[in-house]
């Protein structure tokens, strides 16, 4: 690790690459922004970790790593995406009947596995984003979900809240793995 001027944080401020010098215009360019924002930093707070680490669960009881909170967003992408949104016949990656939590359960310490999660969420994102940059107006409907309808707007907001939200579990989680905070 080069040296910073704040080493146990992921990276010294001027360098996050979550930061640029161009200020989002709109509404669309807002969300996407944020939702961009924490997409990366999920991925961040991922980085250098082997599969031991990555499958690691470290506030037990919980069954919670970070592994199991890439399966668990690749899945949240697709249900948001592909099912909600786009109406596609398109299951869940992890989650079953059987095993509600399978997305954490499943999250176990094999470079395949780990592989794997990061593929079907990249994939799930770039899903997103060409549904998102396709859609004309943020307040399309979805009219065919047992939710009842909601615009793509809605989902938006979603997302973000939905990263923000693990996010913060990410903090904690990396933090037991090797000691770097959140920022």
């Amino acid at each position: 690790m080069a040296e910073r001027q704040f080493p146990d944080m992921w990276v010294d401020p001027q360098d996050d690459p979550r930061d640029s010098d161009a200020l989002p215009v709109g509404e669309r360019a807002t969300l996407l922004d944020y939702l961009r924002v924490y997409r990366l930093t999920l991925r961040m707070k991922c980085e250098g970790l082997d599969a031991e680490q990555m499958a690691r669960r470290s506030v037990p009881p919980s069954s919670m790593s970070l592994l199991g909170l890439v399966r668990h967003m690749a899945d949240v992408e697709r249900t948001w995406f592909r099912q909600v949104m786009a109406g596609e016949d398109a299951p869940r990656h992890y989650r079953t009947a059987e095993d509600r939590d399978a997305d954490f359960n499943g999250a176990v310490a094999d470079d395949e596995v780990v592989a794997d999660a990061w593929r079907r969420w990249e994939d799930e994102v770039a899903y997103a984003e060409a549904f998102v940059d396709a859609a004309d107006d943020l307040g399309m409907i979805a009219r065919n979900t047992d939710r009842g309808e909601i615009a793509l707007r809605e989902v938006l907001v979603h997302m973000i809240e939905e990263y923000a939200r693990h996010a913060g579990h990410a903090d904690l989680l990396r933090e037991c793995v090797d000691g770097r905070t959140g920022q």
